[in-house]
């Protein structure tokens, strides 16, 4: 059995890598939000993808969904955009000399559908891919329609400070299994960027990964083995964010004012679990833990008022957070009393 088990961690870190290569060939630099994209797609979950327009976000989601093989729509959210611009409708249509309705299906039946600047649309339309990300089903009109498997919503938005943005409701963003800071490039990495752009030779990623590889990696990632104290250093790194929980952080007592929820501890075990895959180990580490804390967590706080007031943004209160939550259950850092 073991080595049944170490042959399907190699086949997950080569299937990874050929991923990231096959990528890697259109996106210049951004090693690190690949990864965290893939990483996410491998624990079966949706990415959010936050940065400022021309920074190719929309060529990564377009570059992964040719390098996996798999259908892929695009949606440009806009405030005029409707739920049934997304979903579908019901049409009247003539089938055999008789007129019924019809369900026409939308965008969101697909494998990997881009979201692209999501908060540019209003809530209401935002909401209308809540059932489609958490049960990968749509409904309406009263009749259920089951997705495709695999089904990946990434979207990309762009920062809040911009004109023409809705904040993206708490129930949308705790959908999301990851989401992911796109940095502006360095200066090699805008070099090599206008090298790929202005010139005659125009990458294009090939498929390298079909869907029934990709769930099979997924599958693979939830044979990782999970000790209980590890599982509990994440619950309670969970908890931590809380500003009522007895487990709660003094950054979270101080900036926040909701913390994660259930999902945020499923997300931070998954995203832990194919960390630990990569690095070569069967077996979750306290090391993974907190490597996946900031993709997995940043998006499910919502801080209060003293925070805006000092001007602290999600990251940097959840690395305090993080470093506040001991790996030694029964020593809590800085505790307040649950009815405090």
């Amino acid at each position: 059995m073991s080595e049944l088990v170490d042959a399907a961690a190699a086949d997950f870190r080569e299937r990874f890598a050929a991923l990231r290569a096959e990528v890697g060939r259109v996106i210049v630099g951004q090693g690190e939000v690949v990864d965290g994209v893939l990483i996410a797609l491998a624990a079966g979950g949706h990415v959010l993808l936050e940065g400022v327009p021309g920074l190719g976000k929309t060529l990564l989601v377009r570059s992964l969904s040719q390098a996996l093989h798999l259908d892929f729509n695009r949606v440009q959210f806009t405030p005029d955009l409707m739920p049934a611009d997304i979903l579908g409708t019901h049409m009247l249509l003539e089938h055999d000399g008789r007129r019924q309705m019809t369900f026409v299906k939308g965008p969101v039946f697909t494998n990997i559908l881009l979201a692209d600047e999501v908060n540019r649309a209003t809530p209401k339309t935002q909401s209308a891919l809540l059932e489609a990300m958490a049960e990968g089903s749509v409904t309406t009109g009263g009749v259920h329609h089951r997705l495709s498997q695999p089904f990946f919503v990434l979207a990309t938005q762009n920062p809040l400070e911009m004109e023409g943005t809705y904040p993206l409701p708490e129930a949308q963003l705790d959908r999301f299994l990851s989401k992911i800071t796109v940095p502006f490039p360095s200066l090699e990495e805008l070099s090599g960027i206008i090298d790929r752009t202005t010139g005659t030779q125009v990458g294009e990623a090939k498929p390298v990964l079909d869907g029934a590889a990709l769930i099979a990696m997924q599958q693979t990632v939830r044979t990782v083995l999970l000790s209980d104290p590890v599982k509990r250093y994440a619950l309670r790194m969970v908890l931590a964010t809380h500003p009522e929980s007895a487990y709660t952080a003094t950054a979270a007592s101080d900036f926040v004012r909701y913390g994660a929820s259930p999902r945020g501890a499923q997300a931070l075990i998954l995203t832990a679990r194919v960390r630990a895959l990569l690095n070569g180990r069967g077996q979750v580490s306290f090391e993974d833990v907190r490597a996946a804390a900031p993709n997995a967590l940043r998006h499910r706080l919502i801080l209060n008022f003293e925070a805006e007031g000092e001007g602290l943004e999600s990251d940097e209160v959840l690395n305090r957070i993080v470093a506040d939550v001991p790996e030694a259950e029964g020593r809590i850092v800085s505790q307040v009393p649950a009815n405090a």
